[in-house]
């Protein structure tokens, strides 16, 4: 493992000194903030907060084999309905969200993000009927908020006053979910955000530059002592916003970098880490999802590693010494691969990939938003299958965002999509659970393009897919599965699977139509399998052929 490692490093280190747009791949920075962890003691075991001890972390196979997972990105933003990021961008004069904060309730002077979460209610949220309902669709895994960038707990937080048992709905959103999870069988997912409240909600001490309340202060700056008389008497607005530091440059959201944002103080890093290692220890999660490149507060503190090494450690107590929970992280290079799985948002890599990794997506906006409703903008269930047989076919998961109304329930359009979702796993489900990639992900027109990555990821939707375009996963040795992206209007060439292909040189035994009792018409030659034009189509989204070899 040190050999491992070593090596990565030192290919690492010829490529130059780093810039400041590239120090967060330093696999050894030199951290301002080293945290306390007094309060939550890391586990004891064998993994040290340490890159090093960290890239010995393998994915365990349950993650592997569950394949889908369903998510609901859900918390007090979704309360003003009005989509993402709606806590920072209704603090930027003129923007949509800025004066549908107005129209709707008031001038964010008088009426901030934490009179939203005071107006939140969840009051028709029920955690036990839309588990059960996932479950059916085909999720092996569903995943809840923990916090967002609005610093706001979901979950009876002992280090963070603004949390949902305390205030807004008053019930315990993640514990809710995890007892449901429990009931129905599906492993627990949960997402934290909230390191990126340090700079995210700094547009919150701003004020209009013109108009009647030109220069008066958004709601950013109050204190504990301006709460007197009001609904949050008693509650600090700094600890939800947290402000008490000079502003960045040029309203940075995202990356630690000195010479762009204030870097977190010992506070801060070490109340994101006693809040996460609370987390881990109260509801158990089988998965952690950072919304961070890399790690939270990476690299200006060791607060991730610490919370990763906590996480293993205890993961492995638990099950014989082996780890069995997964954290994910976006960005990543290739040494940090190693020690925590590749998250991509909103698309996915366009070859197999070595190690297995998940690609997070949405059907509309992360945050509910009423407008995606109106004018009928969701991803179809046709899109979103093609997603997940592709992510699939190339070494990775889908966790897909149904976001919830302010009130916790779906919208009439997405039960629809989910449960369309969930016909065409009924019938094709054996052909992505407990599969692995073939040795190519797939061919036709899609294939033999690229369609890189950018950031996070955010390649979705780029390719036009038809029924010219096959992909392939494999279930042991002798099973394969060919999935076309749409109905075919002719018989089906599959080049790959000749008898004497560069990908294949066995020959096929049978193949038959996943959801069909008729018989397939085929051929094998030593160029191409030749599959006759379907009689019947079982799923439109995608046919599912299963190919048996000898």
């Amino acid at each position: 493992m040190r050999s491992r490692f070593f090596l990565l490093l030192g290919c690492f280190l010829l490529a130059g000194p780093l810039s400041a747009q590239d120090r967060t791949a330093d696999p050894n920075p030199v951290f301002k903030v080293i945290t306390d962890t007094s309060r939550e003691p890391i586990a004891p075991g064998v993994w040290e907060p340490t890159v090093e001890s960290l890239s010995a972390w393998e994915c365990p196979e349950w993650f592997r084999d569950a394949k889908f997972g369903i998510w609901a990105h859900w918390g007090p933003q979704c309360q003003p309905e009005d989509g993402d990021w709606y806590a920072r961008n209704m603090y930027f004069e003129g923007n949509r969200q800025y004066q549908y904060n107005i129209d709707a309730r008031d001038h964010p002077s008088r009426f901030g993000f934490k009179d939203w979460i005071h107006e939140w209610k969840a009051e028709n949220w029920d955690p036990d009927a839309l588990v059960k309902l996932y479950k059916e669709t085909g999720a092996r895994y569903f995943f809840t908020l923990a916090n967002h960038h609005d610093n706001f707990d979901l979950f009876d937080s002992k280090y963070q006053s603004w949390n949902s048992v305390a205030l807004g709905p008053q019930k315990d959103i993640v514990g809710g979910w995890a007892a449901a999870c429990r009931k129905y069988g599906l492993r627990l997912g949960v997402s934290v955000h909230a390191a990126h409240a340090w700079c995210w909600y700094e547009p919150s001490r701003g004020a209009d530059t013109k108009g009647p309340l030109a220069g008066v202060p958004y709601d950013g700056v109050l204190t504990q002592e301006d709460g007197k008389g009001t609904w949050w008497e008693g509650l600090d607005p700094q600890e939800l916003y947290e402000q008490r530091h000079p502003l960045s440059k040029n309203n940075r959201a995202w990356e630690w970098q000195d010479d762009q944002i204030t870097p977190p103080d010992q506070a801060f890093c070490d109340k994101i880490y006693n809040r996460t290692v609370q987390l881990i220890n109260d509801y158990d999660p089988d998965v952690v999802y950072f919304d961070d490149t890399y790690l939270p507060l990476w690299p200006v503190s060791d607060t991730g590693l610490k919370i990763l090494a906590h996480g293993y450690n205890r993961s492995a107590a638990a099950h014989g010494g082996k780890s069995e929970i997964v954290f994910t992280g976006k960005v990543l290079t290739d040494w940090q691969k190693r020690t925590l799985l590749w998250d991509v948002e909103r698309g996915a890599p366009d070859a197999i990939q070595a190690l297995p990794w998940q690609t997070c997506t949405c059907i509309g906006s992360w945050h509910y938003d009423k407008h995606v409703y109106y004018a009928d903008r969701y991803k179809t269930p046709a899109q979103v299958i093609t997603m997940l047989v592709d992510v699939v076919s190339k070494n990775g998961n889908l966790l897909l965002n149904i976001p919830l109304r302010g009130d916790g329930t779906p919208d009439p359009t997405e039960l629809g999509i989910v449960k369309q979702i969930g016909h065409w796993m009924q019938v094709n489900g054996e052909s992505i659970y407990d599969t692995r990639p073939w040795v190519i992900y797939g061919e036709g027109p899609t294939a033999e393009a690229a369609n890189p990555i950018n950031a996070q990821g955010f390649n979705e939707g780029r390719q036009q897919y038809s029924a010219a375009d096959i992909r392939f996963n494999k279930k042991g040795d002798k099973v394969l599965y060919v999935t076309l992206f749409g109905v075919p209007e002719a018989d089906i060439t599959v080049r790959a699977l000749g008898s004497r292909t560069a990908q294949n040189t066995r020959k096929i035994k049978s193949v038959t139509l996943l959801g069909s009792s008729g018989k397939v018409a085929w051929k094998q030659a030593a160029d191409r399998l030749t599959i006759g034009k379907p009689s019947e189509i079982p799923s439109p989204e995608a046919i599912v052929y299963k190919v048996v070899f000898n």
